[in-house]
Protein backbone atom coordinates (compact mmCIF):
# COMPACT_ATOMS: atom_id res chain seq x y z
CA UNK A 1 0.00 0.00 0.00
CA UNK A 2 3.03 2.19 0.39
CA UNK A 3 3.56 2.26 -3.39
CA UNK A 4 0.08 4.44 -3.48
CA UNK A 5 0.97 7.60 -0.99
CA UNK A 6 2.22 9.83 -3.53
CA UNK A 7 -0.96 9.33 -5.78
CA UNK A 8 -3.10 9.21 -2.40
CA UNK A 9 -1.86 12.55 -1.13
CA UNK A 10 -3.26 13.74 -5.02
CA UNK A 11 -5.99 12.53 -4.47
CA UNK A 12 -6.94 14.03 -1.09
CA UNK A 13 -6.16 17.15 -2.96
CA UNK A 14 -8.22 16.85 -5.66
CA UNK A 15 -11.12 15.72 -3.26
CA UNK A 16 -10.84 18.36 -0.98
CA UNK A 17 -10.89 21.42 -3.43
CA UNK A 18 -13.38 19.42 -5.80
CA UNK A 19 -16.47 20.92 -3.49
CA UNK A 20 -14.89 24.56 -4.66
CA UNK A 21 -16.25 24.10 -7.91
CA UNK A 22 -19.73 22.90 -7.12
CA UNK A 23 -20.93 24.38 -3.99
CA UNK A 24 -19.28 27.67 -3.99
CA UNK A 25 -18.98 28.27 -8.14
CA UNK A 26 -15.08 28.35 -8.47
CA UNK A 27 -15.77 27.49 -12.34
CA UNK A 28 -12.64 26.52 -12.76
CA UNK A 29 -13.40 23.02 -14.68
CA UNK A 30 -16.14 24.71 -16.38
CA UNK A 31 -13.47 26.77 -18.08
CA UNK A 32 -10.50 24.26 -18.46
CA UNK A 33 -9.34 26.31 -21.54
CA UNK A 34 -8.32 29.27 -19.11
CA UNK A 35 -6.58 26.68 -16.32
CA UNK A 36 -4.93 24.74 -19.39
CA UNK A 37 -3.30 27.83 -20.71
CA UNK A 38 -2.21 29.18 -17.09
CA UNK A 39 -0.84 25.89 -15.79
CA UNK A 40 1.01 24.45 -19.20
CA UNK A 41 4.04 27.16 -19.48
CA UNK A 42 4.37 26.64 -15.62
CA UNK A 43 3.98 22.93 -15.82
CA UNK A 44 6.55 22.33 -18.39
CA UNK A 45 9.20 24.46 -17.15
CA UNK A 46 9.06 23.09 -13.83
CA UNK A 47 9.00 19.31 -15.53
CA UNK A 48 11.84 20.03 -17.53
CA UNK A 49 13.68 21.23 -14.28
CA UNK A 50 12.85 17.96 -13.05
CA UNK A 51 13.38 16.09 -15.07
CA UNK A 52 16.89 17.76 -15.92
CA UNK A 53 17.60 17.62 -12.08
CA UNK A 54 17.21 13.99 -12.23
CA UNK A 55 18.83 12.86 -15.09
CA UNK A 56 21.54 14.62 -13.27
CA UNK A 57 21.77 12.92 -9.71
CA UNK A 58 20.54 16.27 -8.09
CA UNK A 59 16.89 14.67 -7.70
CA UNK A 60 15.74 11.69 -7.11
CA UNK A 61 12.26 9.47 -6.01
CA UNK A 62 11.55 6.99 -3.47
CA UNK A 63 10.64 4.21 -5.34
CA UNK A 64 8.78 3.09 -2.42
CA UNK A 65 5.93 5.20 -2.24
CA UNK A 66 5.83 5.71 -6.45
CA UNK A 67 3.18 3.03 -8.22
CA UNK A 68 5.75 2.35 -10.65
CA UNK A 69 4.69 4.11 -13.73
CA UNK A 70 7.64 6.34 -15.33
CA UNK A 71 7.88 8.52 -18.08
CA UNK A 72 11.97 8.41 -18.68
CA UNK A 73 12.90 9.30 -15.52
CA UNK A 74 9.75 11.28 -13.94
CA UNK A 75 6.88 8.89 -12.20
CA UNK A 76 3.32 9.27 -12.96
CA UNK A 77 2.85 10.89 -9.63
CA UNK A 78 5.28 13.72 -10.44
CA UNK A 79 4.08 14.44 -14.17
CA UNK A 80 0.01 14.68 -12.30
CA UNK A 81 1.95 16.48 -9.62
CA UNK A 82 2.02 19.49 -12.19
CA UNK A 83 -1.73 19.40 -12.77
CA UNK A 84 -3.58 18.41 -9.80
CA UNK A 85 -1.96 21.21 -7.29
CA UNK A 86 -1.93 23.96 -9.69
CA UNK A 87 -5.76 22.98 -10.67
CA UNK A 88 -6.74 22.53 -6.98
CA UNK A 89 -4.67 26.21 -6.29
CA UNK A 90 -7.02 27.75 -8.64
CA UNK A 91 -9.89 26.34 -7.47
CA UNK A 92 -9.16 27.76 -3.88
CA UNK A 93 -8.56 31.02 -5.44
CA UNK A 94 -11.48 30.75 -7.76
CA UNK A 95 -13.52 30.44 -4.37
CA UNK A 96 -12.23 32.78 -2.61
CA UNK A 97 -12.91 35.39 -5.33
CA UNK A 98 -16.64 34.36 -5.46
CA UNK A 99 -16.92 34.48 -1.45
CA UNK A 100 -15.27 37.80 -1.84
CA UNK A 101 -15.13 39.54 -4.63
CA UNK A 102 -13.60 42.80 -3.37
CA UNK A 103 -10.29 41.01 -2.60
CA UNK A 104 -10.05 40.59 -6.22
CA UNK A 105 -10.24 43.83 -6.66
CA UNK A 106 -7.80 44.84 -4.59
CA UNK A 107 -10.45 46.86 -2.08
CA UNK A 108 -9.00 45.35 1.06
CA UNK A 109 -6.08 46.68 0.88
CA UNK A 110 -6.96 49.90 -0.87
CA UNK A 111 -9.61 50.26 2.62
CA UNK A 112 -6.33 50.24 4.67
CA UNK A 113 -5.03 52.88 3.13
CA UNK A 114 -7.79 55.17 2.92
CA UNK A 115 -9.10 57.40 5.70
CA UNK A 116 -12.49 55.81 7.10
CA UNK A 117 -15.53 57.40 5.34
CA UNK A 118 -17.51 57.85 8.70
CA UNK A 119 -15.68 59.81 11.04
CA UNK A 120 -15.58 59.42 14.98
CA UNK A 121 -17.27 61.79 17.31
CA UNK A 122 -15.04 64.57 18.16
CA UNK A 123 -15.22 66.80 21.07
CA UNK A 124 -16.37 70.47 19.89
CA UNK A 125 -15.45 72.40 22.82
CA UNK A 126 -19.21 73.81 23.27
CA UNK A 127 -19.34 71.48 25.94
CA UNK A 128 -21.71 69.10 24.19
Amino acid sequence: MRELAYLAVLLACVLGTLPLEFVLHAKVYRRWQRAVVAILPVAAVFLTWDYLATRAGWWHFDRSYLTGVFAGPLPLEELLFFLVIPVCGLLTFEAVRHLRPEWARGSVLAARRAPPSVSSPRATGDGS
